[in-house]
């Protein structure tokens, strides 16, 4: 690599203001000439800032409303030169003086994809030039800086004064590197938008992920395995805290896993509820009318593997309810936010991870996806969770008030549980769970132990299935636990087998029609 850059000539052209005047007034003093495109020339020239009008290089003005102003010979060629004899003096000999730093930052495209405006404005937003000298300038680092966005001036500020005001190679490289991240995203951005408008198909013809790290995390699922967690590139631009670090240890990739899954059980409710998670799974969960109640009934269903679990709310965490939380061992504590008192409490645990987030305690309609050694898995998310008039009883005799609660709390819990799911509760509460089996009865077998076990009295308990009983010998297992009812989607061969187990156990049954199988 040559020596360090230094900077003559820089290219002003940038529709966010932010930080310029300050940017340009730095690179005037080293005299450094500016030159620039017409709103930001103008601004510049506001701020009392000599500069260049790009038409005043190119002896040609900007046409087409603006459209072409910067696409011409005596821009590129001056962003593409390298610095050897032969490029050199093909400039000389067109009258081309040598760019060394672009400034340019894109019409705000992005930034209108959700605001529903319409099409002439939004294809007005795609930015032409803009795209064209950044990639120039990238592809050219060992000769040019490039800078995209505001927060990148503070920096470059900082190295180009620390080394003597020049800008070493590696450094570029970096900005390079990012410039074409950056380009890609916007241009992504713009097929995502054409391809919405012409898309016919239930499925897209195409994704494109764009993330960016957010931070290192020490391993993966096991100690020998790299991880980090990435942010996707448009919370970035927004500046979107997707999820908010208050207090504790360094997150781990398994802490995300569980953090994520606890907050979609909250988000199953209006009222206030509460879930304890385990590896994904949830070893607790209960709604009632105050915060602290909910708790206390989600850790009254299973505390021993509620220990060392991660705990999410779907209501502000107050001082009672964290005087509740710290006097068990969890690993997170996750809440649209806490009171100045509860925090304080929960700080107590100096290993305590407590987190914020409004974002991830909303339902999202993004699609999922599984990456597979030969592709990629897309679907939309499991969000519809039963039609109430659609529910159909075919058991022994209707719910009663009380039990068909308690089945519909149960069927909002069943769906987040790994398949084969089943779930017990009562009294709006989580008593009993069977997960992750290769055998539905299994799971019956393992909630109504795990029940037993904790204390858990299920006479007139309910139980949710996410998928049909191919058998009636789940419902036999139910019977003689206590159940009295059961909810399930129904649609196995057998369902009428099934529906004479309930009926002979004098169980209450309702079908769904809507399976809940998460693998």
């Amino acid at each position: 690599m040559s020596k360090n850059i230094i900077i003559k000539r820089a290219l002003l052209s940038c529709w966010d203001k932010t930080a310029l005047a300050e940017l340009a007034n730095q690179l005037v003093q080293q005299d450094v000439q500016i030159i620039s495109s017409g709103g930001t020339a103008a601004f510049l020239s506001e701020q009392g800032i000599a500069v260049t009008k790009i038409e005043e290089i190119t002896g040609f003005k900007e046409i087409l409303d603006g459209r072409v102003k910067t696409l011409h010979p005596f821009i590129h060629a001056a962003i593409l030169a390298k610095r050897t004899k032969d490029h050199l003096r093909q400039l000389q000999e067109n009258g081309i003086v040598p760019i060394d730093l672009v400034v340019v930052n894109l019409y705000p495209f992005v930034d209108f994809l959700d605001q529903a405006k319409p099409l002439t404005e939004m294809i007005e937003l795609i930015d032409i030039g803009g795209p064209a000298m950044l990639r120039a300038a990238a592809k050219n680092y060992s000769h040019v800086t490039v800078l995209h966005h505001p927060d990148q001036y503070r920096t470059f500020l900082e190295t180009w004064k620390r080394n003597s005001y020049s800008i070493p190679i590696e450094f570029n490289l970096r900005l390079a590197a990012d410039t074409f991240f950056h380009t890609s995203f916007y241009d992504a951005q713009i097929n995502r938008f054409f391809d919405s408008l012409g898309e016919q198909e239930q499925t897209p013809t195409r994704f494109t992920h764009f993330y960016q790290k957010y931070q290192d995390l020490r391993y993966g699922e096991n100690p020998h395995q790299k991880a980090a967690f990435y942010f996707p590139a448009d919370h970035s631009r927004k500046k979107v805290p997707i999820i908010e670090q208050l207090w504790g240890k360094e997150m781990s990739y398994n802490n995300y896993l569980d953090i994520t899954a606890a907050a979609a059980v909250v988000t199953e409710f209006t009222e206030p509820a509460v879930t304890i998670v385990k590896h994904t799974n949830p070893c607790g969960a209960a709604t009632d009318s105050r915060l602290v109640s909910a708790f206390d009934k989600a850790l009254a269903g299973d505390p021993l593997s509620a220990f060392g679990g991660i705990v999410a709310a779907n209501r502000e965490i107050d001082q009672e309810v964290a005087e509740h939380i710290q006097q068990t061992f969890f690993e997170c504590v996750l809440a649209r936010d806490y009171t100045p008192e509860a925090l304080s409490i929960l700080k107590s645990k100096k290993n305590l991870r407590i987190l914020k987030s409004d974002l991830l305690l909303k339902k999202s309609e993004s699609w999922d996806f599984r990456y597979l050694p030969a592709g990629m898995l897309a679907q939309k998310p499991d969000l519809l969770s039963y039609e109430e008039n659609k529910l159909r009883s075919v058991g022994a005799q209707e719910p009663t008030p009380e039990e068909k609660r308690d089945l519909i709390f149960a069927w909002k819990i069943v769906q987040h549980v790994k398949s084969n799911a089943i779930v017990i509760a009562k009294d709006l509460k989580i008593v009993g769970v069977g997960a992750g089996q290769m055998s539905r009865v299994d799971s019956v077998k393992i909630a109504c132990r795990k029940a037993k076990e904790n204390g858990h009295d299920l006479q007139g308990a309910v139980m949710a299935s996410d998928a049909f009983f191919p058998f009636r010998d789940g419902l036999d297992e139910a019977a003689a636990a206590g159940i009295t009812a059961v909810i399930q989607p129904g649609g196995s061969v057998r369902d009428q087998e099934v529906i004479e187990a309930a009926r002979q156990h004098k169980i209450s049954m309702l079908f769904t029609g809507i399976r809940h199988f998460k693998h």
